[in-house]
């Protein structure tokens, strides 16, 4: 299947002499050039996804969200901590990065493979943030992007179901992972899809179930937070005890 934005642009690669057909093409071993394509794109993917839009937002208004909430710099720990507003900023700008950087490679025309590794560095910058040691978010809104440069349809109805999820039952974590594991489902039931765009969407799903496991553990013990619910204090301060009879005669 060509993809979606590649053809979108067939007129203006016709008009220079480009042929998009070059982007679907099995090449028989890859030559080093081929190799040293595909490291370029992946390293560039990785940096744009350590630009770390939820730390940035809210040390705006601040705060270090590292150091609040879960630590976690994604939407859903902007959203509790530091604002709804903040939080939109968030949700609009990763999946920006993630759709850039794997459009990147397919307006270069670079195979499959280069297109797929790219945007599995995006996110994996997004999620193993090297100027945050290593630290970063979980992914969700950074992997959409890219599917949204690789197949626009499949992400639509991946987000639809990931939302209505939410809305149901008000558990972030659990729409998250629905709807990351939604991509890979729906291009089985579909079939007709390229193995790599498949491989990417079974890599990006065990990675957000990964990145999820303590969420996980919440739901299952029945103490996930739902969304619009506040932390609770917990505190393992002792009672006050009456002071001793002697201590109240100086």
């Amino acid at each position: 299947m060509q993809c979606v934005w590649l053809s979108a642009l067939c007129p203006l690669l016709n008009a220079h002499n480009i042929h998009p057909t070059r982007y679907n093409q099995s090449r028989e071993g890859e030559t080093l050039l081929d190799v040293l394509n595909t490291l370029l794109f992946m390293a560039i993917g990785y940096f744009i996804g350590t630009v770390p839009t939820g730390y940035l937002v809210a040390r705006a208004r601040g705060i270090d969200i590292q150091k609040v909430g879960s630590g976690n710099i994604g939407a859903t720990n902007i959203l509790r901590s530091v604002g709804v507003v903040p939080a939109v900023i968030v949700v609009l700008l990763d999946p920006l990065k993630g759709f850039l950087a794997t459009l990147l490679p397919i307006l270069f025309l670079q195979s499959s493979w280069t297109i797929a590794l790219a945007g599995f560095a995006t996110v994996f910058g997004n999620n193993f943030n090297v100027f945050l040691k290593m630290r970063g978010g979980k992914g969700i809104a950074t992997s959409l992007g890219v599917f949204m440069a690789v197949d626009p349809i499949v992400t639509l109805l991946s987000m639809i179901i990931g939302i209505s999820t939410i809305g149901l039952g008000r558990f972030v974590s659990l729409g998250s992972i629905i709807g990351l594991m939604c991509p890979p489902l729906m291009l089985l039931a579909r079939g007709n899809f390229q193995f790599p765009y498949f491989y990417l969407a079974v890599a990006l799903s065990a990675l957000a179930i990964w990145r999820h496991r303590e969420n996980i553990q919440r739901l299952a013990k029945g103490v996930e937070r739902r969304l619009g619910e506040k932390a609770k204090v917990e505190t393992n301060a002792e009672p006050l005890k009456d002071p001793p009879i002697e201590d109240l005669n100086p």
